[in-house]
């Protein structure tokens, strides 16, 4: 009698057999294909993998927090150094946050697709506006370009705002904070009060604070698969129940 041993490279696996042995039936097979799908379909869950692609959502908030925190931190008078959030704005506010969009989209992620791609967009047009166009304009002309920029974007933020809020409670608090950055942003530059500036970049570093927290406990949640750090739910409005009137009780007669 001859013993079967494994192939070179190939595990040691039990002798029950596997797909595809012909020492077991079909509805065996099948039986065992359909439990393997489901093992591989709980492990990418836990490690926040959606159809074979890795939850980019930790890694987009990550990317939106380094850059808004470099960026809110020259605004806040903080650093005395050079501009040095325009590399980060370029690399991580732009680049890794369009990445992060584009695996959103093949996660069917409507949101994260929209939010990392548009606010990857306005981290490299910022950065570039600083580099190409303003070392050519003169300071109130640059002050108008920027009022208006943060204008734009503030108007996007109001209903990325208000659809984040059917996501969950912490993305909710991020964009709204993010919305009141831009909004003293704008009213800074259009004023051209240097003050109002550094409240706009306190906000925003509350902002990136709020991302960081977010990026971080969507990590460690899909990573454990299980809620460690809280996200919230979404926040549910029953309109209708409230502008219901109540009918009064009639009495019988």
């Amino acid at each position: 009698m001859t013993s079967q041993s494994p192939a070179m490279g190939e595990p040691n696996r039990p002798t029950g057999g596997r797909p595809g042995d012909p020492r077991m039936t079909l509805p065996e097979q099948g039986q065992m294909a359909m439990a393997g799908r489901r093992e591989d379909a709980a492990a990418d869950e836990r490690f926040g993998i959606r159809g074979g692609v890795a939850d980019a959502v930790p890694l987009g908030l990550a990317a939106f927090a380094l850059a808004t925190f470099m960026f809110s931190a020259f605004n806040a008078g903080w650093t005395s150094g050079t501009v040095a959030w325009l590399t980060f704005g370029i690399f991580a506010g732009g680049l890794v946050q369009l990445l992060a969009g584009m695996w959103s989209f093949r996660n069917r992620d409507l949101f994260g697709t929209v939010a990392f791609s548009m606010y990857g967009a306005f981290y490299l047009g910022l950065a570039l506006y600083v580099i190409l166009v303003a070392p050519g304009a003169g300071a109130a002309a640059q002050r108008n370009d920027l009022a208006w920029i943060f204008l734009a974007f503030a108007l996007f933020n109001a209903y990325l705002t208000l659809w984040a809020s059917q996501v969950n409670e912490a993305l909710f608090l991020l964009f709204f904070f993010v919305g009141v950055t831009l909004v003293v942003l704008c009213v800074g530059f259009f004023i051209d009060n240097n003050q109002v500036v550094r409240i706009g970049g306190y906000f925003g570093v509350i902002a990136a604070l709020v991302a960081w927290y977010a990026s971080s406990a969507g990590l460690i949640n899909g990573l454990l698969g299980r809620k460690v750090l809280k996200m919230g739910g979404p926040i549910h409005i029953d309109l209708e129940r409230r502008s219901a009137r109540r009918t009064p009780a009639t009495t019988s007669q």
